[in-house]
């Protein structure tokens, strides 16, 4: 309970200073955040090298300069995610569109589209962005162990323009926010443990969550890949939309969903090979398959 009221306060209190400071130097103050808490979170930190190492198959020094980097990125992301209520048109300032076209394409189809990603970037300001363009987005709520934070986390996507659609109506909310021809924005690199299929992710086996190409299959819903990748400077974004996925019918059976779901995530590993730095390697990726 200290330990909820401790981080709960240091929340708001960083929330506040980053909506004082200019936006360049708040997102730095989140990089050097990032970094204390690599140098304090050192259980975690190994894991997460341990992890990298196996998957990269890189060495030690590199797989730490990786994590590290991973630390600051999602420091960065804290405060960038924290100011969404003051940034509106900044935004367009931030972000670099590209492949634009691949997204209207799908939009435009009337059935919906499942934005495809990962915890790569910054996917809650990407998610933001794009509904700044025009575009009816939702995306499914994560409950974090402190509901306040949760609320909080709610609250910031909601004043992007983002809905949330809550923990317990994740099904029936997707396919309605597909039905009604909007965007659901969907992170597909977590490990869904005993209710998904068991498909290669960067390589290793990984359970995986199968929705996304069920709705696809049932509504006909494209799925578009995207990826907001944090530029050099820190501070700016390219948001790069692929083409839909051309995924195998449904009529293969479970032979086919287990293509559809690799295809998921042969695109998603190819990108964090690309970037690795960007993604979220403290996550416990391959916890229920191969260990972790």
């Amino acid at each position: 309970m200290r330990r909820q009221k401790a981080a709960w306060l240091g929340i708001r209190t960083f929330e506040t200073i980053a909506r004082f400071l200019p936006h360049s130097a708040a997102v730095r103050l989140g990089s050097w955040l990032g970094v204390l808490a690599w140098l304090f979170s050192w259980k975690r930190v190994d894991a997460a090298e341990r992890r990298c190492v196996r998957v990269l198959g890189v060495g030690v020094t590199e797989a730490r300069r990786i994590v590290r980097e991973s630390y600051r990125n999602h420091g960065r992301c804290a405060a960038e995610i924290l100011r969404l209520p003051i940034l509106e048109g900044a935004l367009d300032n931030l972000f670099s569109v590209l492949g634009e076209e691949n997204l209207r394409k799908a939009f435009e189809k009337g059935k919906g589209v499942i934005l495809l990603s990962a915890h790569l970037g910054n996917w809650e300001l990407a998610a933001a962005k794009i509904a700044r363009m025009g575009f009816p987005v939702e995306a499914i709520g994560a409950e974090q162990r402190d509901p306040r934070i949760t609320e909080l986390l709610f609250s910031l996507r909601a004043s992007g323009g983002v809905g949330t659609i809550r923990k317990g109506l994740e099904l029936k909310g997707a396919l309605r926010c597909l039905q009604a021809g909007k965007i659901l924005a969907v992170l597909l690199d977590q490990d869904a443990k005993h209710k998904g299929v068991v498909v290669p992710f960067l390589g290793r086996p990984a359970s995986t969550p199968y929705g996304p190409v069920k709705m696809c299959w049932k509504l006909g819903a494209p799925i578009v890949p995207v990826f907001p990748i944090r530029k050099n400077d820190g501070i700016h974004f390219d948001l790069v939309f692929l083409p839909a996925l051309d995924l195998p019918p449904e009529e293969g059976g479970e032979g086919s969903l287990v293509k559809a779901v690799s295809l998921c995530n042969e695109v998603l590993g190819e990108w964090i090979a690309r970037f690795p730095e960007q993604w979220m390697w403290l996550y416990p990726r391959w916890a229920s398959t191969v260990g972790d």
